[in-house]
């Protein structure tokens, strides 16, 4: 009741400070575990967006507290030697960025690929940002380098490559949030300016020398205001411990004829049996080695 009454007192005056009676927040969790540097706990917590109202607000801190009790939360827990009750969690409420009706995405100072750190990599793509951290639309993709930055003079931006951005994030009526596909015009067009693509990635060297290691951040656009914001910033794991000294490549010897198309995830070559599951209820089809 005491945290439900401090959670209530904040609420209300974040929305005295917006000059909203019931601002819109973003509810946030943060677990003590995340992310360490031989761990990577990203996205198994809960995040609620456009959350408003206080009734509103209590659920969604509830449902947070109780995401670090899923099943995939218990099972990667117990595949890291994890104790359950060892990991404590926080809930960051923020008023929402009105990036719905402007752009977002994330931005690595590492290139995610190669391990090369004289790169900024940044993705983006229209509306709310959840589309683009869960990988369900094909974003706008930027690199710059980092070198150059300090030299106002320049712009040092090596690459842009636009994405489909088929799909975009939007406030929804019934629900906090829904999906609604984007005109041509948006898909057609860069979600950044260049200037934009430059004042991001001088943000990503000043969070890159304050916490010193390679970062991996997720950034919005107010479409009210233009403004920029970081609404995350956390250590980047997968490439920051790779071995360092060593480079593999990888080559297909025969081709067959292209099913897919899309952004990779890693940078190896695989192959294998294909299995689908169009329903949890059936994973017990599942053929083992798929």
């Amino acid at each position: 009741a005491a945290t439900a009454a401090a959670i209530v007192e904040a609420y209300r005056g974040l929305a005295d400070r917006a000059g909203q009676p019931e601002v819109s927040v973003a509810v946030r969790s943060s677990a003590t575990a995340e992310d360490l540097p031989d761990a990577s706990f990203a996205g198994q917590q809960e995040t609620f967006l456009n959350i408003v109202g206080e009734t509103e607000l209590l659920q969604a801190c509830k449902r947070c507290f109780a995401s670090l009790f899923t099943d995939r939360a218990i099972s990667y827990r117990q595949t890291k030697g994890f104790d359950h009750m060892k990991v404590a969690l926080s809930v960051g409420i923020q008023q929402m960025v009105r990036s719905d009706i402007g752009g977002s995405g994330v931005m690595f100072s590492i290139d995610t690929e190669t391990g090369f750190d004289k790169v900024v990599l940044i993705d983006a793509a229209w509306g709310l940002g959840e589309n683009v951290v869960q990988g369900a639309v094909d974003p706008d993709e930027y690199q710059v380098f980092k070198p150059l930055l300090d030299d106002p003079t320049l712009s040092p931006i090596i690459s842009k490559k636009c994405g489909s951005k088929t799909i975009k994030m939007i406030y929804g009526s019934a629900e906090p949030t829904r999906n609604v596909p984007t005109s041509k015009a948006e898909r057609a067009a860069f979600v950044l300016s260049d200037a934009e693509i430059l004042t991001l990635s001088r943000w990503a060297t000043t969070i890159e020398r304050h916490y010193g290691c390679a970062m991996d951040m997720e950034w919005a656009r107010d479409g009210h205001s233009g403004r920029l914001y970081i609404v995350q910033a956390r250590p980047e794991t997968v490439q920051s411990n790779r071995e360092t000294a060593v480079f593999s490549s990888y080559e297909i010897k025969s081709k067959g004829k292209t099913l897919l198309k899309g952004l990779s995830i890693g940078d190896a070559v695989v192959s294998g049996q294909v299995c689908l599951i169009e329903n949890a209820r059936d994973i017990g089809q599942f053929v083992d080695g798929s």
